[in-house]
């Protein structure tokens, strides 16, 4: 059984499993809890946006996920965690046991994943408005270093170019999956004496060729890489799970 407590651990690779009970059975929660001090951009339901967070939560829900609160589910299994104040809450069907972690110059990437339905994001006749389900591709991301706004929406770019080269490479045929979800998450701005704030002491940049942009692209890309590869190698030598 997995533990229900979660002790103080700042840094993304010290994610803690916790679980949690659905349907009456045991499922994993993964939680990261940076605390106060922490600015976070994320497309999540939970959370999604930008702005000061102290908590991630990256919980596996069962195949066929039906509940229309996910929302309040998340809160219910944060606060259960232990967990308050504002945080970003995933869901994913797929297992967060088997994350996969990667770090590169100080840029820290957390991916779980589930690539069963999948595809290219500018596909014909599809699209329109849905009930929330829980994301398959999940992304978070820690970096040392504040980020401007702009350098955050900046960096979700970078993480998913970053995931979709994986894919590729490893022959996935697609840019990622419809509910893929990411978050990135960078220590708050100081302000200088003139109140410059994040325009003094904030990094500008996260693109792919900006040295924090690079160092989160090549984390993200190992940790997606080495999700994923497993996944697809099933596929291809036996039925899909």
């Amino acid at each position: 059984m997995l533990p229900r407590t979660l002790p103080a651990r700042p840094s993304l690779a010290d994610s803690v499993l916790l679980s949690h009970t659905e349907r009456g059975r045991e499922w994993p929660l993964l939680v990261w809890a940076p605390g106060p001090g922490v600015r976070m951009v994320s497309s999540a339901v939970l959370g999604g946006g930008i702005g000061a967070r102290e908590w991630v939560v990256n919980a596996q829900v069962p195949p066929g996920y039906d509940r229309l609160d996910p929302v309040a589910h998340l809160r219910e299994l944060a606060s259960g965690a232990g967990l308050s104040g504002p945080g970003v809450g995933l869901m994913t069907a797929a297992s967060v046991a088997d994350r996969r972690h990667a770090v590169d110059g100080g840029a820290h990437a957390v991916v779980t994943a589930g690539i069963g339905v999948r595809g290219w994001a500018a596909a014909q006749g599809v699209g329109g408005v849905a009930v929330p389900r829980p994301g398959t591709i999940n992304i978070v991301v820690s970096l040392p270093v504040p980020l401007t706004d702009a350098a955050l929406v900046n960096a979700v770019a970078t993480a998913t170019e970053a995931k979709t080269q994986a894919l590729v490479e490893l022959g996935a045929d697609a840019s990622g999956t419809p509910t893929d979800a990411v978050c990135v998450a960078a220590p708050c701005p100081m302000e200088d004496a003139e109140g410059a704030g994040d325009r003094a002491f904030a990094e500008p940049f996260a693109g792919p060729r900006s040295l924090w942009g690079a160092r989160l692209a090549r984390a993200v890309h190992r940790a997606t890489r080495e999700a994923c590869a497993g996944l697809l190698a099933a596929e291809r030598t036996g039925p899909a799970a």
